[in-house]
C-alpha cells in the first residue's frame, strides 16, 4: 500500500513529522506529544486485548493458567478497594484494574533495549527523538490524573447534589459558622488543587528519574574499562530495583484513584 507521492504509511508520517510533537494550535499547550499518545494508546489497546482474550476463553470449571492469574489478579484488585471503598465496587474494582494494567504496561515499557527502540523507532517510524515511556512525560500523568480528578468531581455531584457538595465546601473542615466560611472554602480548594499535582507528578518523577540514572549508567559505561565493569554492575542492581518500582509506581497510583474516589462518596 503507497501514499501520495509513492511513499510508504510510515514514510508519509515521517515525511510530514519531523519530530515527535504536532502543533494542534496556537502556543505550546496545543501541542500534541506523538510518541505518548500513541504509545500510550498502542498500550491501553493491548491491554483491553489481552484482558478480552482471556475473558473470551474463559470457563465455569477449571480455569486454564491465563485465565487463574486474571483471577488472581482482578480479586487481589478488589480486596485492595474493598478496604477503602465501602460501596457498590461494579464500576470502581474495574476501574481500579484498567488503571493498574495500563499504568503497569505503560511503566514496563522502561524494560525494553534502549536500542532495540531507537532502532525501531528510526528505522521504521523515522523517528529521532521518539519516548517510548509514556509515564515519563508529565503530560501522560496529568492526562490520567485529571481523569480521576474529574470522575472524583462527578461523584461529589451525583452522591451530594450541587446543594451538599457546595455545604461541604464552605463547611468543612472548621465547622459551619459563617465566619470561618471563607477558611474553609480555601482549604477545600487547595486540597482540590493538590490531589491532581501529587497524583501525577509521583509517577513521572519516579519513572522520569529511573530513566535519567539509566542513561547516565550507560554514560558511565562509555568512558572506559572501569565504566564498563562498574556501570555494568550498578545498571544490573538499578534494574533489579526498578521492576519493584515500576510496579510499585503502578500500584500507588491505582491505590489513590480508589482513595480519591472513595472521598467523593463520603459524607461530611
Amino acid at each position: 500500500m503507497s501514499e501520495a507521492g509513492g511513499l510508504t504509511p510510515t514514510e508519509y508520517i515521517g515525511h510530514h513529522l519531523t519530530n515527535r510533537t504536532v502543533s494542534l494550535g496556537d502556543g505550546p499547550f496545543w501541542t500534541l506529544h506523538l510518541d505518548t499518545f500513541l504509545t500510550a494508546a498502542a498500550l491501553g489497546v493491548l491491554a483491553f486485548a489481552l484482558l478480552w482474550w482471556i475473558v473470551r476463553g474463559a470457563t465455569a470449571g477449571v480455569p486454564n493458567r491465563r485465565q487463574a492469574f486474571v483471577e488472581i489478579l482482578f480479586d487481589f484488585v478488589d480486596d485492595q478497594v474493598k478496604g477503602i471503598f465501602h460501596g457498590n465496587r461494579a464500576f470502581v474494582s474495574p476501574l481500579a484494574l484498567t488503571v493498574f494494567v495500563w499504568v503497569l504496561l505503560m511503566n514496563a515499557m522502561d524494560f525494553l533495549p534502549v536500542d532495540l527502540v531507537a532502532a525501531f523507532t528510526t528505522h521504521v517510524l523515522h523517528q529521532h527523538e521518539w519516548k517510548p515511556v509514556p509515564t515519563s512525560d508529565v503530560n501522560t500523568t496529568f492526562a490520567l490524573a485529571l481523569s480521576v480528578w474529574g470522575l472524583m468531581i462527578f461523584y461529589n455531584l451525583k452522591i451530594k447534589g450541587i446543594g451538599g457538595w457546595t455545604h461541604e465546601l464552605f463547611c468543612t473542615p472548621f465547622g459551619s459558622n459563617p465566619l470561618l466560611w471563607v477558611f474553609n472554602f480555601l482549604f477545600n480548594v487547595v486540597e482540590y488543587v493538590s490531589k491532581p499535582l501529587s497524583h501525577s507528578l509521583r509517577l513521572y518523577g519516579n519513572m522520569y528519574a529511573g530513566e535519567i540514572i539509566f542513561m547516565l549508567l550507560g554514560l558511565w559505561a562509555a568512558t572506559g574499562v572501569v565504566g564498563v565493569v562498574v556501570g555494568g554492575l550498578l545498571h544490573v542492581g538499578w534494574s533489579i530495583f526498578h521492576i519493584l518500582i515500576v510496579a510499585l509506581q503502578a500500584y500507588i497510583f491505582m491505590m489513590l484513584t480508589v482513595v480519591y474516589i472513595a472521598m467523593a462518596h463520603e459524607h461530611h
